[in-house]
């Protein structure tokens, strides 16, 4: 099947990269995916084949066009938490450690080999190699997704995501306390220049927009409820981190053992305590609002925090002597 895609940079496109702006634009391929479609002259930018390092310009017209390859994946025995099912749609609680799709490191044993031995009917939109995946969750970020099962499900619930109709709340523990007690994050987002396995905040970039409040505040510790406006990679867990208030369990944004600092030089081995009992970011989507693609009704799901969160987050009082405000 052939793919036809053809973009008009607008400023928010302006002065990236032509690589990094399509694996942002489009998350649910990898950047070496299009790096190669550069290079084979698959993807040109004005009429004109350029390198993967051109940076773009505003009202540049990007063109993509190319075979999509049949899929090979393979079912995988997973256990899925299925949350709620019809013949449209899937919404699971997705397990922290579970890759959502195959790529670079990853060719199997994700969301994705265990979506399609559960069901043969997944939407083959968008990407051979991720059928049904209309949008992600880091690795080690559990809680809700949904997953489609048609092509007109996926365009649906996709449109839905681009237009930012879509309501997904994320609960997370982070560090130290924030000096407001809600607030909104608005900035930009781009792969990071000295790590591309990691965000940075940017002048330019893809437009990245976080709300958040206050749940419940402990001696160093808070417990945020957020919503994304927007979905960028590791949107939330860059933004706390730029906030100055990392994620707790974040390894890659700040929020491991580097934050022991702001501990006490007494409490820092509790400090070191709780984090070997978070082995991950404290992060969960815990809600999802959405229209049905189908009924076109406002459908509801929420899940509670795995285990392992809850489980660190009731040591907290033991560990260290709780403030105020309860839920």
């Amino acid at each position: 099947m052939q793919v036809k895609n053809q973009i008009k940079i607008d400023i928010s496109g302006s002065g990236q990269r032509l690589d990094q702006f399509l694996s942002v634009s489009f998350p649910e391929q990898t950047r070496s995916f299009f790096t190669k479609l550069i290079k084979s002259a698959h993807i040109d930018v004005n009429g004109l084949k350029v390198k993967p390092g051109y940076i773009l310009q505003v009202d540049d017209i990007v063109k993509i066009r190319y075979e999509e390859t049949p899929s090979t994946l393979e079912p995988a025995e997973i256990q899925l938490d299925i949350v709620f099912e019809d013949e449209d749609i899937i919404v699971v609680n997705k397990q922290a450690g579970l890759t959502v799709h195959p790529g670079k490191g990853t060719e199997s044993d994700t969301l994705v080999n265990a979506l399609i031995h559960h069901t043969q009917n997944l939407a083959l939109k968008g990407s051979s190699d991720r059928p049904g995946i209309v949008h992600r969750l880091d690795k080690y970020t559990s809680g809700l997704m949904v997953v489609a099962k048609t092509d007109q499900a996926h365009a649906r619930l996709r449109r839905q995501f681009d237009t930012k109709t879509i309501s997904r709340t994320y609960w997370a523990l982070v560090w130290g306390l924030p000096k407001e007690h809600d607030g909104t994050i608005h900035t930009f987002i781009d792969r990071s220049r000295k790590d591309p396995t990691r965000m940075a905040v940017t002048r330019k970039g893809r437009e990245a927009i976080t709300h958040w409040e206050i749940l419940k505040e402990y001696n160093y510790f808070t417990l945020l409820k957020l919503n994304l406006e927007t979905g960028r990679t590791h949107q939330i867990r860059l933004h706390m981190n730029w906030l100055g208030n990392p994620v707790v369990g974040d390894s890659d944004y700040n929020g491991r053992s580097s934050q022991l600092a702001r501990l006490p030089a007494n409490l820092r081995k509790r400090g070191q305590h709780l984090l070997n009992l978070i082995p991950r970011q404290f992060l969960h989507a815990k809600e999802l609002r959405f229209l049905h693609p189908k009924t076109e009704k406002l459908v509801s799901f929420e899940c509670p925090l795995p285990d392992d969160l809850q489980t660190a987050l009731n040591k907290i009082p033991d560990l260290f002597l709780m403030d105020t405000t309860n839920l």
